[in-house]
């Protein structure tokens, strides 16, 4: 499998550079690429607790763990193809904003679940 991510698109972008991003989550990451067949843009994915508050994060936040992305979205037609590759790629808990998408894998949160902000 192809790694389309760079470590510095998945470190904090507050300038700590902080990168804990998770082996499997980032296989994940790319299997939902590869399936999709654009790019992915990554707005945010490892946050440190400073720039998760700055941006009003929750405290629990998945971001913290290094098993969160928000990926960027153009128009409708690429947000029903990165989010039908996410699920394809085993993301079982996606979130759909008017500009992006959260996507996380983290066991310790309610499954199966998709809502929007």
């Amino acid at each position: 499998m192809k790694n389309y991510f760079k470590d510095s698109e998945l470190q904090c972008t507050c300038g700590c550079n902080k990168n804990n991003f998770q082996t499997e989550t980032k296989m994940m990451l790319n299997v939902a690429r590869e399936r999709a067949g654009i790019p992915f843009i990554v707005n945010s994915a490892c946050r440190c607790d400073f720039h998760n508050k700055l941006v009003g994060g929750s405290p629990t936040s998945s971001h913290l763990k290094g098993v969160a992305v928000d990926i960027r979205v153009i128009n409708s037609n690429h947000r029903l193809i990165i989010a039908s590759a996410l699920l394809y790629a085993g993301f079982k808990r996606i979130g759909i904003a008017n500009g992006f998408i959260h996507a996380d894998n983290d066991t310790r949160k309610t499954q199966e679940v998709l809502w929007t902000y």
